[in-house]
């Protein structure tokens, strides 16, 4: 089945399910030590994950086409950072004792700047991660009171600072925008912030509110009003614009770098229909047109790594009509847009219409989203798949 294994990148993502509290707007594979008990600890999570990645690494030994070179490592979450900076180094090296790591290989954890010192920075560049990524959200206490936050502002800014004092070049911190009692005054702060860090890399996300979390109970209930698509519009347009004057560019519709160097690797993985292997509960692979997913539950992953096999919940082999899907769902959100000869003719038809309304331009033979069409995204890639 994994016929296609080996044309490209090939990456592995490493999913931490431990956080010290659950956010009100998250729905991550994520758990508290509180509700896990003595069903699992990160010691047990550690075990497994390394004979997962074993498992997976013997499987694709068996393949016809040699393993390729890891290029990019991410560790998310999840708090990878509850680990420490020894414990993620553990993880690490799980992956160097199974898997061979490309030149350059580009290697991630995410972070809560609440769990992070300039030790925990000073022992991750020592065990080998090149690349932090630090949950920020915002610099006004009362959005952070909403989104059930636990850090306090300016401790991402301290954050990002001692990563790069520690000698990472690549640092990145994470917005969320337009949640409710956001002010357009506490957007400025959390940018004014951000720039002052110094970062080389910001990912921006609209507020969701996802089925299931403690915020769509309060949103239902009426205790909280939610996210207005204008207010979200007119905040994105804000981002843009002051991160654009500070001299980081989009290269995905909600990532910025300040050059080639600071985009996220793993992640243009993703979106450029790369291979990668996911290690840990819950955790998604993408290799060779198969796409598996574990098992959620930590007690249950392990249990299932224990009898030795991968722990997948479940598998599919994706149609060509799915895989066109994806490629112009996730290929038209990047700033080097999408080749028009991976449209079909409908898609093609349906081009020139986006291009007509001002939503994309055809830049050589490429498909590029306007400012204008990075607003409606998800609608122009509706009209490029009817």
């Amino acid at each position: 089945m994994l016929r296609d294994f080996g044309g490209g990148p090939f990456g592995i993502y490493i999913h931490v399910p431990f956080c010290a509290t659950r956010c009100g707007y998250c729905d991550f594979n994520t758990y508290t030590a509180g509700e896990l008990g003595t069903s699992a600890s990160p010691q047990s999570w550690l075990e497994a994950l390394r004979g997962e990645l074993g498992t997976a690494a013997a499987a694709f030994d068996a393949l016809p086409s040699d393993i390729p070179a890891v290029e990019t490592i991410f560790v998310g979450g999840g708090t990878p950072s509850l680990l420490g900076g020894a414990g993620l180094t553990s993880v690490l090296d799980a992956v160097r004792a199974e898997f061979t790591l490309a030149a350059g290989a580009e290697v991630t954890t995410e972070s809560n700047p609440e769990s992070t010192s300039p030790e925990f920075f000073e022992q991750l560049r020592i065990g080998g991660f090149t690349r932090v990524s630090l949950g920020m959200q915002s610099a006004a206490q009362h959005v952070l009171k909403i989104l059930d936050r636990t850090h306090t502002p300016g401790r991402a800014v301290a954050a990002a600072k001692e990563a790069r004092a520690a000698g990472f070049d690549h640092v990145n911190l994470d917005l969320i925008y337009g949640t409710p009692g956001e002010r357009v005054a506490d957007l400025d702060a959390s940018l004014d912030a951000v720039l002052d860090a110094g970062v080389d890399h910001v990912s921006a996300y609209s507020l969701i509110v996802e089925d299931g979390t403690a915020m769509a109970r309060k949103v239902r209930r009426g205790e909280l009003p939610a996210p207005d698509d204008d207010v979200l519009a007119a905040r994105y347009e804000r981002i843009d614009s002051r991160l654009a004057a500070a001299g980081l560019s989009w290269y995905e519709v909600s990532n910025w770098a300040a050059n080639d160097s600071a985009r996220c690797r793993h992640n243009l993985g993703y979106w450029d229909g790369g291979d990668w292997l996911g290690a840990g509960p819950g955790a998604h692979s993408h290799v060779g047109g198969v796409r598996w997913w574990n098992v959620k539950h930590p007690a249950r992953y392990a249990d299932r790594v224990a009898l030795g096999g991968l722990p997948a919940a479940g598998w599919e082999a994706l149609s060509d009509e799915e895989r066109y899907t994806e490629r112009v769902m996730l290929t038209v959100r990047l700033r080097t847009g999408l080749p028009m000869r991976d449209l079909d003719p409908a898609g093609s038809a349906a081009a020139d219409r986006v291009i007509a309304d001002g939503l994309a331009e055809l830049v050589g033979n490429r498909l590029i989203l306007t400012a204008r069409g990075r607003l409606l995204a998800d609608g122009v890639v509706r009209d490029l798949l009817t």
